[in-house]
């Protein structure tokens, strides 16, 4: 569970609890109050061996999500969750070139990050802005959504950073209105002169915030901040590139550039409707 899901479970305990016993009692609403079993829970509980037994087999799909080249000697950093679940090879293809298949290094469940490692070294690598980023500042989003049912070539999105903190205040995420679907996740956040500020992450579900809050959220995604993507890297011993921002660029030059290390990752995974790959963002649900 990302960090939006678990802050939305919150909000909702929350409402819950003081619809049902106003604010005085609400107590604390971290955790739901357990419920009874149901009696479809409890006839499923006491299935016998035989039943469990006869149970179809696993079905796999094909789960797509976004990286990037970190360092010409072949890393490549995504989410964790969207190779979490993946059964067999990760595979990566940058724009022209056959698809490789990439290794996991290490992974940081914590902060949603996945470094991968291609057999052989890569021409280009992101560049890391040196300095923070400002509320108000231009940004550029580059990633794979729904690939293969809309376009098979990446897509660019543009916005600002809306906020230098996610849901809660988590200072590990950066609130931005750049627009990001299923599978975007793990792609690149861009400034405007082609550093990278962050790694797009989540977004928040409009659905699930509608049947707490009553109320549509419009466009509000995150993206993991480049401080907790070096402490990642420096930690696996990973060289990678840093750059002071410098002139701005067109949009159309800075993804450009972006084609030659942006990455597709793909891989087979179990079938689940209750834990879609992509996305939790992307985790972008």
């Amino acid at each position: 569970m990302g960090a939006v899901d678990k802050a939305m479970s919150m909000i909702a305990n929350c409402v819950e609890k003081v619809k049902s016993v106003g604010v005085e009692n609400a107590g604390d609403f971290s955790t739901a109050a357990p419920k009874p079993p149901t009696l479809a829970t409890a006839a499923k509980s006491g299935e016998s061996e035989a039943a469990t037994s006869s149970e179809k087999p696993t079905k796999l799909v094909n789960v797509n999500g976004t990286g990037f080249v970190i360092s010409a000697r072949g890393h490549v950093l995504t989410n964790n969750h969207v190779i979490s679940g993946c059964i067999g090879d990760v595979r990566g293809n940058l724009t022209g070139e056959p698809a490789t298949t990439l290794r996991v290094v290490s992974k940081d469940e914590t902060n949603d990050l996945a470094l991968l490692q291609a057999a052989g070294p890569f021409k280009e690598a992101v560049r890391i802005r040196a300095t923070a980023v400002h509320s108000g500042d231009a940004v550029i989003a580059i990633g794979y959504p729904y690939h293969g049912l809309l376009t098979s070539d990446f897509t660019v999105t543009t916005g600002m950073v809306n906020s230098l903190s996610g849901v809660l205040n988590d200072t590990r995420y950066l609130q931005i209105s750049a627009q990001i679907e299923p599978g975007n996740s793990g792609g690149p956040l861009l400034d405007t002169t082609g550093n990278l500020v962050g790694v797009v992450a989540e977004k928040l579900n409009a659905v699930r915030f509608a049947k707490v809050m009553g109320d549509i959220p419009q466009n509000i995604n995150f993206a993991i901040k480049t401080g907790a993507v070096r402490d990642f890297l420096d930690n696996s011993g990973i060289d990678y590139k840093a750059a002071e921002p410098g002139a701005d660029l067109k949009t159309a030059d800075v993804a450009k550039s972006a084609r030659a290390y942006t990455m597709l990752i793909s891989c087979s995974a179990k079938s689940d409707e209750n834990a879609k790959k992509e996305t939790r963002p992307a985790k972008v649900e």
